[in-house]
């Protein structure tokens, strides 16, 4: 519940997404943090992206399961979608400037939400080198700030816009 759940919960605690918003959920695995989020946030349109065909599979039984409406699994690499998402979020699939160079495409410029469009990736430990080119257009929060256990004391929201 604490690693997975709460950590992808922790998003939520930095923005109310508007309805209408479409999130792209890079690299999802089991559908973390897209189907919390997804669940927290009915009215927003949420595509949970993975390249392994098995782990989609496990995507769209939780998601058929919970009678999530607002859920879009889809199989591809990032690199093939084009479409364009309001925000794109993820837990760390790789290094946070490899991440923004295959997901830059994918953001909308129209804005609908409190907070301006763009990436949350959630990651840990020390992030001075992979976020010191985008200190201009990054804000980190610290998740210990939101919740106490000791899981998140190196866990870090970044949220970079474009």
């Amino acid at each position: 519940m604490i690693h997975h759940v709460l950590y992808s919960m922790a998003i939520a605690k930095i923005i109310n997404f508007a309805p209408k918003t479409r999130i792209l959920d890079v690299g999802t695995g089991g559908g973390f943090p897209g189907i919390p989020l997804a669940i927290m946030f009915p009215d927003s349109e949420f595509t949970l992206l993975d390249s392994i065909e098995k782990k989609i599979k496990v995507v769209t039984a939780v998601a058929e399961e919970l009678e999530l409406k607002n859920v879009i699994p889809l199989r591809k690499r990032v690199e093939e979608v084009k479409w364009k998402y309001h925000f794109v979020i993820s837990r760390a699939v790789t290094s946070f400037p490899e991440f923004v160079n295959m997901t830059l495409k994918n953001i909308d410029k129209s804005e609908i939400n409190s907070l301006r469009n763009g990436i949350f990736y959630l990651k840990g430990g020390d992030l001075s080198f992979e976020s010191g080119m985008y200190k201009e257009n990054l804000t980190i929060w610290n998740i210990k700030d939101f919740f106490n256990e000791p899981f998140f004391d190196t866990k870090k929201i970044l949220h970079l816009i474009l």
